[in-house]
């Protein structure tokens, strides 16, 4: 089965820095769309970045400008560094592929990692 396996995450100080990478593996032929979104306790799954097929950005306005997303599409892998760092940052991010297959193009998603921010 297809698994999305991220690291990163932890506690970090206002106004720090946190890095995020994400490793697809599995019956894959191409990753079209592949990102993070993020959820906080009672609220719902949110949009952080996402990278397309293309290499077209799709961020958040509350964190542009604050983060830099990559992909690596020869080995399915993505990073996200968040900087400057907000209480409301705090979540669980949660790696996302929409991942092209032999008869489907289905959604997959990691574990989760949580960012906590805090002083």
């Amino acid at each position: 089965q297809v698994r999305l396996v991220e690291s990163g995450g932890g506690l970090v100080q206002p106004g720090g820095s946190v890095r995020l990478s994400c490793a697809a593996s599995g019956p894959i032929f191409r990753i079209n769309s592949m990102g993070w979104y993020r959820q906080a306790p009672g609220k719902e799954r949110e949009l952080v970045a996402v990278i397309d097929s293309g290499g077209t950005t799709n961020c958040a306005d509350s964190v542009k400008g604050r983060l830099t997303i990559s992909r690596d599409n020869t080995k399915n892998t993505i990073s996200l560094q968040m900087n400057s760092l907000k209480s409301d940052d705090t979540a669980v991010y949660y790696c996302y592929a929409k991942i092209l297959r032999l008869t489907s193009i289905p959604d997959y998603w990691g574990q989760g990692t949580q960012v906590t921010v805090s002083s």
